[in-house]
C-alpha cells in the first residue's frame, strides 16, 4: 500500500539532447568565434535604412497633396484704419485733444497716448493710428476711430432714441422745457431732468418719447435711465421699452382644471 519513492536518476525524453557539463560548455565558448559588429550587424543596419528610405520615397510619390489653408494675420483694425470725414463740421486738433464744432453743438475729447490723431493735408479727414504694437493699442484703435466718427455725426446730424410706454394708465408729458413727467403706475409721478444738450418730445398719445441730442453717450444714457424707471415685464409686456426692442414673453401658470 505504500507509494514507491521516485527514482534519483532523471529519465531522458526521446529525442532530447544530452545535458552538457559546465566544463564542456566552457570549452565550447572558447572554441566558438565571437561575432563582430562590423562583420554582421553593420551591413544589416545599412540594408534596413536603405529599405526604409525606399519605402518613404514610394509613399511620398503616391501621397495626395494636402490642402493648405491660408491664414492671414490682421495687424491693423479694419475700422481703425478708415479716415473720419469732417464734412460740414469744423475740427481742431491740439495734441491728443480733438474738438469738433457743428450746427448742433461742440464736442471735445482727449484720446489716449497709444493712439495718434492727425489731420489730413487739406483738413478734410481725421486719421487714427497706433503709436505702439501692444494689446491695449490694438484694442483702442477701432474704439477711438468710432468715437471720433460719433462726434462728427452728432454735431452735424444728431442722435435719436425712441421709447414706448405700454400699460394701462402709463403716459408721459413734458413739464416745462427741461423736465419730463412719467405716470408709471406708482402713487407718485416720476419727474426727470433733461441733461444739457438733450431734448425730449412726447407725441399726442402720450405713450411715445423721442430723445435727441448731439452727444451719443448722453442721449443713450438718458434713454436708459428713463427705461429703468419701469422696465418691461415678461408676462404682460407692461413697462417702458425701446421702439425697436423685442421682449420675449413668458407663459403664465396654467389654471386648475
Amino acid at each position: 500500500s505504500r507509494r514507491e519513492p521516485r527514482r534519483a536518476s532523471k529519465v531522458r525524453r526521446e529525442g532530447a539532447k544530452p545535458s552538457r557539463s559546465a566544463k564542456q560548455r566552457k570549452l565550447l565558448e572558447v572554441a566558438k568565434p565571437k561575432r563582430t559588429e562590423t562583420r554582421t550587424r553593420a551591413p544589416r543596419r545599412e540594408a534596413m535604412r536603405a529599405s526604409v528610405g525606399r519605402i518613404q520615397a514610394r509613399s511620398a510619390a503616391c501621397a495626395r497633396p494636402v490642402a493648405t489653408r491660408a491664414v492671414t494675420t490682421c495687424k491693423e483694425s479694419r475700422i481703425g484704419k478708415k479716415p473720419v470725414l469732417v464734412g460740414k463740421s469744423e475740427v481742431k486738433l491740439q495734441g491728443q485733444v480733438l474738438t469738433v464744432k457743428g450746427p448742433l453743438g461742440t464736442l471735445t475729447r482727449e484720446f489716449p497716448p497709444e493712439i495718434s490723431v492727425a489731420m489730413s493735408d487739406d483738413n478734410s479727414a481725421v486719421t487714427f493710428k497706433k503709436t505702439e504694437e501692444t494689446k491695449k493699442a490694438r484694442q483702442l484703435h477701432g474704439l477711438c476711430r468710432t468715437l471720433g466718427q460719433n462726434m462728427v455725426t452728432g454735431v452735424v446730424d444728431g442722435w435719436e432714441k425712441k421709447l414706448s410706454l405700454i400699460g394701462v394708465g402709463y403716459r408721459a408729458a413734458m413739464k416745462g422745457s427741461n423736465q419730463i413727467e412719467l405716470q408709471l403706475g406708482y402713487i407718485h409721478p416720476v419727474v426727470l431732468d433733461l441733461p444739457e444738450g438733450v431734448k425730449a418730445e412726447v407725441d399726442k398719445s402720450q405713450t411715445a418719447i423721442t430723445i435727441t441730442g448731439y452727444d451719443k453717450e448722453v442721449v443713450g444714457n438718458f434713454a436708459a435711465v428713463v427705461r429703468s424707471k419701469r422696465p418691461p415685464e415678461v408676462y404682460k409686456g407692461k413697462g417702458i421699452r425701446y421702439a425697436d426692442e423685442y421682449v420675449r414673453m413668458k407663459e403664465g401658470k396654467a389654471g386648475k382644471k
